[in-house]
């Protein structure tokens, strides 16, 4: 146990420490994350504190589970699947495979199974990332551009409203969310009152929404509908990434961290865990795209080559 303020314990989770750890997301039982500059996904599972790790041979930005069975991640070399019983890597296409100085992101599954994830400019050129879609059937469109370090992206609870970070623009906007397309723009919260940079995102039961602050040592839970800061949570780490909550009941909020340039700090890179928040987290979406067995068919070099087309289209942003 690392603190414990009146009901609220905070504690390290597991025993691997990330170089930079991001995207939690919670699944059948396991949170899964990733480690970007380590180019390692992971699994752990809290109830035997195994940590499952595979190395994916690139930095990888996003994680999330499949409904058929493996995860699809997003990384250096664009969109991929990966195969959790034998490692295996399968290339799906990378639509940005002509900017060296990109790299994938933050990312997450919308409420239709199709997976939204964003690239960010890694040498900070602003305007040259973008936001796209990857629907079930393995095509790419543009949701949103022009952006710089996309990342943190949720739905409401009735899937109507997608909320996503830009994170230079330290703020949350809002979409309207219908048929695939995001829609009306519109800025819900400001998050300029913290000196830091406003990262991973997810949401409660109550529609509220949880951030974490990257070189803030912080979670702030915000009103959409206000705007308003409605609680922080300090945390023993400035580089707090990203966070979801997990647990069997929704009940813990799990958190992401990395390991600042110059800083020494016993926690950083660790996973941390925060428990007796009196709030719950609502269940993940998976990738609902393209079968598993499809890799093992006699058709599959065919089918592939016809599936992993993609286009870039506007979505009237």
């Amino acid at each position: 146990m690392m603190e414990m303020m009146n009901d609220l314990v905070i504690e390290t989770a597991g025993n691997l420490r990330s170089t930079w750890g991001e995207g939690p997301i919670w699944w059948n039982d396991f949170l899964y994350y990733v480690d970007i500059e380590a180019h390692r996904v992971v699994r752990f599972d809290p109830v035997s504190g195994e940590e499952k790790c595979w190395d994916v041979g690139q930095r990888v930005g996003l994680v999330v589970p499949r409904r058929d069975g493996g995860l699809l991640c997003a990384g250096d070399a664009g969109f991929f699947f990966l195969d959790e019983s034998t490692g295996a890597c399968t290339a799906i296409l990378d639509p940005e495979g002509d900017k060296p100085d990109n790299r994938f992101n933050d990312g997450k599954c919308a409420p239709d199974g199709s997976l939204f994830a964003g690239s960010i400019s890694l040498v900070k050129r602003t305007g040259d990332a973008t936001l796209y879609r990857l629907s079930t059937d393995l095509k790419c469109t543009v949701a949103y551009a022009p952006v710089t370090n996309s990342n943190g992206i949720i739905w409401s609870i009735n899937g109507k409203i997608c909320y996503y970070i830009d994170t230079p623009r330290r703020n949350i906007v809002a979409f309207d969310y219908a048929d695939g397309l995001l829609s009306n723009p519109r800025e819900v919260v400001d998050t300029s009152a913290i000196d830091a940079s406003p990262d991973g995102i997810t949401i409660d039961a109550e529609g509220r929404l949880w951030v974490a602050f990257c070189h803030g040592a912080c979670v702030c839970c915000y009103d959409p509908e206000t705007g308003a800061e409605v609680r922080r949570i300090d945390l023993p780490c400035l580089e707090t990434t990203a966070c979801a909550f997990g647990g069997a009941d929704l009940s813990d909020l799990y958190v992401t961290t990395g390991i600042h340039k110059t800083e020494k700090e016993e926690h950083a890179g660790r996973l941390l865990v925060i428990k007796g928040l009196g709030v719950r987290g609502v269940k993940a979406t998976c990738f609902a795209g393209w079968r598993s067995e499809c890799f093992d068919c006699p058709d599959a070099p065919i089918c592939q080559k016809q599936q992993r087309t993609w286009i870039i289209a506007s979505s009237g942003t």
